[in-house]
């Protein structure tokens, strides 16, 4: 909401917004019983799928321009607010262990800072100055991507998160669950994916928030991907941090290699550590040193460099 914005205002553009629409026929639906009131939710959840589904041609033409310019040392920022806000922060702080992202790589903001993951900061969210403050503080790149994350479409700090990276030539994407949003509008690539009035009115951390963390998963997974981050459905960039990760670790090489767990432990120690690096040991009969140095000439990718390794 701006300077000139008053309550009259923005209660008359709620309630033209889809995610805000109140539902009639749920009026009584606290007089039902819990098993039925439960039918119903898993029934509204069951149909945000079909609403991403609509929506994949736009998504994936965003996470191609996303991996062009993370190939080049680009960044992926979120930026949102409330519950699209912390969804942004959960998909970037996956991405280390699971992706072996570099710090920095990927990148949630929110609105009122990292306080705001927990607790509700008032306000932060109608300023799309703070949203340009915060950008500023990461020294944005024509190579870096910044998505604005908003059920509604209009929230100023997305939607000024949006407008200040564009000006800055990074690339931008604009995700919201309402058609026709200053958000889409604002973006090079917009996404608005419509799941209609929610179970409670107005509460978008429901069928919205489903969709957006759909979506989300969507641009860091399928990013990573493409960046060679995984080798066929193998996560071979994790980063083994515990032991459960540990013990993925030696699973994800057997499966790729087909080696014995004697063989597997050799080549990890081999690599030190290094999923991606053991499983072409194993496949190319190199040495650790040979097979870091012929990952790095591929990019990383595991595929190229097993081509040139001939195996």
């Amino acid at each position: 909401m701006t300077s000139a914005s008053t309550p009259r205002d923005l209660r008359a553009e709620l309630e033209t917004l889809t995610t805000e629409a109140f539902r009639p026929e749920l009026a009584e639906i606290d007089r039902l019983p819990t098993l039925d009131i439960a039918r119903l939710m898993n029934g509204e959840d069951g149909s945000v799928p079909a609403a991403v589904a609509r929506h994949l041609p736009e998504i994936a033409a965003a996470v191609d321009a996303v991996a062009e310019r993370m190939a080049r040392g680009g960044r992926l920022v979120y930026a949102g607010a409330g519950t699209a806000g912390r969804l942004g922060v959960l998909d970037a702080s996956e991405c280390p262990p699971t992706f072996n992202t570099e710090p920095g790589q990927v990148v949630g903001v929110i609105a009122g800072g990292p306080q705001a993951v927990v607790t509700s900061v008032e306000g932060a969210e109608d300023s799309a100055e703070l949203a340009g403050a915060d950008l500023d503080a990461l020294a944005l790149t024509p190579d870096d991507t910044v998505v604005g994350v908003s059920a509604s479409g209009r929230t100023p700090y997305a939607v000024g998160a949006v407008e200040h990276a564009r000006r800055l030539g990074a690339l931008t994407i604009g995700l919201s669950c309402n058609a026709d949003s200053a958000l889409a509008a604002a973006a090079e690539h917009g996404i608005e994916v419509v799941v209609g009035p929610e179970l409670l009115t107005g509460s978008t951390r429901l069928k919205a928030g489903t969709a957006q963390k759909l979506v989300l998963n969507m641009l860091s997974t399928i990013t990573m991907i493409r960046l060679g981050k995984t080798y066929g459905n193998l996560m071979v960039d994790v980063r083994a941090s515990n032991e459960k990760l540990r013990a993925r670790s030696r699973r994800i090489v057997a499966l790729a290699t087909g080696a014995d767990d004697a063989a597997v432990e050799r080549a990890l120690t081999e690599a030190d550590g290094e999923v991606k690096t053991a499983i072409l040991v194993l496949l190319a009969d190199v040495d650790g040193p040979t097979a870091t140095d012929l990952l790095s000439a591929a990019q990383g990718h595991l595929r190229v460099a097993l081509r040139e390794a001939g195996a």
